[in-house]
């Protein structure tokens, strides 16, 4: 009777031993790392990102700008007048580096939104009596032309704040036509620099009779501001039934003031009427209605010369709420630069 207690007894020490085997091997397993679970970054993956996509500190006028306070210069008078605190603290010098994700910035008392803007690119077809000025006095300034497109900003992009839009270059009140707008000063300054020489076509139509010896006063130039100037291409267009007036096909790069006017009057012709239909090789849709705008695409900016802005967006379109939507790594926020189908 005692041998058999002795047995009954070590069969169930056994049992709970291995019952705590069980539960220490289960408890081994759970702290193995699963082999499927998504490895965390390492240092030399977070430095890479830090170093080419992440947003760095910039000066502070540029943000002010950015952000659609006032232009950049306005910016500056405003950082120079003490009514700018970074940080609790009153800031007059224009080139402080600031985060706007990390730094408190006010202006005038309001505070600054942590994030900036998206970059949004814009062409549009030009009317004739619009001045390409961004002033708040200016009443038939090109920038009133998208206030339809401001206004419902708030409901296309929630929570994210308004650009503020600047011309690329100038056409003058008079001529019509192709133009870009943004509120990219970088993409602003590349585009309109003489140094990136990029071709602009004109149509022009002229007041009276155009004769051979127009033509060759055209194409040997003009000296406008101090420098000679002449066209790559001077063309006399072909008769039109619907168009009685004659035209001509223009073609600069210099983009100096009023060159194409100064090179129509030094040929002894008068302007009727003036419109710009290219810049570089990308060419003012034919269907685009005056006072209307497109959106530009990745192909659009390729076809400007700007290679490297239509890459980046190439490979970071994606679709959402049906429409394309073109996301930019290095943009604050990865907020969508822009979105075609509105």
């Amino acid at each position: 009777m005692a041998h058999a207690n002795t047995q009954k007894k070590k069969k169930k020490d056994n049992n709970i031993n291995n019952n705590n085997n069980n539960i220490n091997n289960n408890s081994n397993k759970a702290k193995q790392p699963d082999s499927t679970a998504e490895p965390k970054y390492s240092k030399a993956a977070r430095r890479f990102y830090n170093e080419n996509f992440r947003e760095q500190p910039q000066r502070l006028a540029k943000v002010l700008a950015a952000s659609g306070v006032a232009s950049r210069r306005s910016s500056e008078e405003l950082i120079f007048q003490g009514k700018v605190t970074v940080n609790g603290s009153v800031c007059n010098t224009p080139q402080t580096r600031v985060d706007p994700a990390q730094d408190v910035i006010y202006v005038n008392g309001s505070r600054l939104a942590k994030k900036l803007p998206p970059k949004v690119y814009l062409a549009l077809n030009k009317p004739k009596g619009y001045i390409c000025s961004a002033g708040e006095k200016e009443t038939k300034s090109v920038i009133s032309l998208f206030d339809d497109f401001m206004k419902s900003w708030n409901k296309r992009n929630p929570g994210i704040p308004k650009p503020r839009l600047f011309t690329v270059g100038r056409l003058d009140v008079a001529t019509t036509g192709l133009i870009i707008v943004t509120n990219d000063g970088e993409f602003s300054h590349k585009l309109s620099h003489p140094s990136s020489n990029l071709s602009k076509e004109y149509i022009a139509t002229i007041d009276g009779v155009v004769n051979k010896r127009h033509l060759l006063a055209l194409s040997e130039g003009t000296v406008i501001e101090g420098v000679h100037c002449t066209p790559d291409v001077v063309e006399l267009l072909p008769q039109q039934p619907d168009i009685l007036r004659p035209r001509l096909r223009i073609v600069v790069h210099e983009g100096r003031n009023h060159e194409v006017r100064e090179l129509v009057k030094n040929a002894g012709l008068q302007i009727h009427a003036l419109k710009r239909v290219r810049i570089a090789g990308f060419r003012l849709p034919s269907d685009l209605a005056l006072g209307k705008h497109v959106e530009l695409s990745p192909s659009n900016f390729r076809a400007l010369g700007y290679k490297e802005l239509g890459a980046v967006l190439t490979a970071n379109r994606v679709e959402k709420d049906g429409l394309q939507h073109w996301y930019s790594p290095a943009a604050a926020a990865t907020t969508s630069l822009f979105v075609r189908g509105d």
